[in-house]
């Protein structure tokens, strides 16, 4: 279970209450107790009322997921390890067969064929799989699809021998708060643990677990293990996939985060349809949050929406006619707050057919087609791995373009997607993880010479140099530093 940290805010109240024996304070006002609606129950009915039906019939489909990630032993032995062996076999010290790394949490079957869907972070980094029913069966399970841009994941049993129970998907966007809810997971590992409690907020979209952000908030406990678990509706479908908690202990406070079951069914429908990758539109433009003082100029009674700062030639934004300035207030009548509200709304949207969006631009208020599609590749992406030494030793360079650009969302002006070459990747320890290079930086020339293409790039850094004098734009800002050979 992922837990974002956050500040503790504390209050503390003290009520005083102030007595003197030679003072006469005035009478205060008697007392009135609140209304007692409490009654005795009527039938058996009213005092067996429970969740249980409901778990019983939602519980079969939640499972326990063990990820495992094994780095198998080289084959080439030294000559100590060959004398260890002698003496103490394949089993001795210093003579690991594989090393492995777990991970435990939960899935939910939403197929009878096998399909479950977990979290990207409950399987992140794991070659095998294996899921654990509420009956006690196990099976090996193959990862279709990973997701790490809405933390999910879709996982298929390999060789199901039937009694799988799917849990249909249900409707997230009836959710009201104060609804009730159910969590099933696997918390701690302890097994399948039922908590239950109401919906506390929507729409949640500063919680910072996943990019497409828009999470239902719930006081269920939720706590490490039950990621990837059920979030359940009172009709006993799945409306969200239990993902992050806010905690100072690693405990759970009551606040815990589900992702909604539009972007969960979004995601089972694309691995259902063999894709290994999630596509999802392309507005090509920049967008910011309107500010009170930005709702006050374009006439708005309260900040929402969300304001177009600029657009990339050629995008569907630019086609539909959108402009600098507008404001966009819903994606097919569904309002929204902020960017983060914008980009999941519209990323529901799929790569086919058009939305539209509702604008406001000066004091009129407009319907805007907008065309649906991905971002394009407008040139290869010729991925480098630096291997020479210098500042880009362990880091990966591709190609700039706009799908590259969507895909590690990065927040560009106009003329930076033209060209150029950004770092997707660095490796943890080597030297360009040291001299402080991120992913997303984009390279913009390296002693001296102009960096446009990973091949420019690659002739800059082939040969060794006593000083290299480095040049990137990150999140706008132009920074150049210099660094030993």
């Amino acid at each position: 279970m992922r837990r974002p940290t956050t500040s503790l805010l504390l209050a503390a109240l003290l009520v005083g209450v102030a007595h003197s024996a030679t003072a006469q304070a005035p009478s205060a006002p008697p007392f009135r107790a609140l209304q007692d609606n409490r009654a005795v129950p009527e039938s058996k009915a009213q005092v067996q009322l429970s969740f249980a039906p409901l778990v019983k019939r939602a519980a079969p489909s939640v499972v326990n997921v063990y990820g495992t990630h094994v780095e198998k032993r080289a084959a080439n032995r030294g000559a100590m390890d060959e004398f260890l062996r002698r003496f103490f076999g394949d089993a001795g010290p210093n003579l690991p067969q594989e090393r492995a790394q777990r991970s435990l949490g939960s899935g939910v079957i939403v197929d009878a064929s096998g399909l479950i869907v977990t979290n990207n972070h409950v399987i992140e980094n794991m070659n095998e799989v294996k899921v654990a029913l509420n009956d006690r069966r196990e099976f090996e399970a193959q990862i279709l699809l990973r997701d790490p841009r809405t933390d999910l994941a879709i996982l298929k049993i390999k060789s199901p021998n039937g009694g799988l129970t799917a849990m249909e998907i249900g409707d997230s966007e009836g959710l009201q708060v104060g609804d009730f809810v159910i969590a099933i997971g696997n918390p701690f590992g302890v097994g399948q643990t039922v908590t239950q409690g109401i919906v506390s907020a929507l729409a949640r979209t500063q919680v910072g677990s996943a990019d497409y952000q828009f999470f239902i908030q719930t006081d269920a406990a939720i706590n490490p293990g039950n990621s990837g678990g059920a979030l359940v509706d009172l009709n006993g479908g799945l409306v969200g996939i239990n993902t992050a908690i806010y905690s100072q202990s690693g405990g759970s406070h009551g606040i815990g985060f589900a992702i909604p079951a539009s972007m969960v069914k979004a995601v089972v429908e694309t691995a259902k349809g063999g894709a290994r990758t999630v596509r999802r539109p392309w507005l090509g433009a920049r967008l910011q949050h309107v500010t009170p003082d930005i709702a006050d100029s374009v006439g708005l009674d309260h900040p929402t929406g969300v304001l177009v700062a600029s657009m990339q030639p050629k995008s569907p934004a630019e086609e539909a006619g959108l402009k600098r300035g507008d404001v966009i207030l819903a994606v097919d009548g569904q309002t929204v707050d902020d960017p983060e509200a914008f980009g999941y709304r519209f990323a529901l949207k799929g790569i086919k057919g058009e939305t539209k969006l509702t604008v406001l631009r000066g004091a009129t208020r407009t319907t805007l087609p907008v065309r649906l599609g991905p971002a394009p590749e407008t040139r290869p992406r010729d991925a480098l791995k630096v291997k020479t030494r210098s500042p880009f030793l362990g880091a990966t360079a591709v190609n700039l373009s706009p799908a590259v650009a969507e895909e590690l969302q990065l927040d560009l002006p106009a003329q930076a997607q033209a060209d150029g070459v950004i770092i997707a990747e660095v490796e943890g320890g080597t030297i360009a993880n040291r001299v402080g290079l991120q992913k997303g930086d984009v390279v913009v020339a390296v002693n001296g010479a102009p960096v446009g293409s990973t091949k420019d790039l690659e002739r800059v850094t082939r040969n060794t140099a006593p000083t290299w004098e480095v040049t990137i734009n990150r999140g706008g800002q132009q920074l150049t530093s210099v660094f030993g050979g």
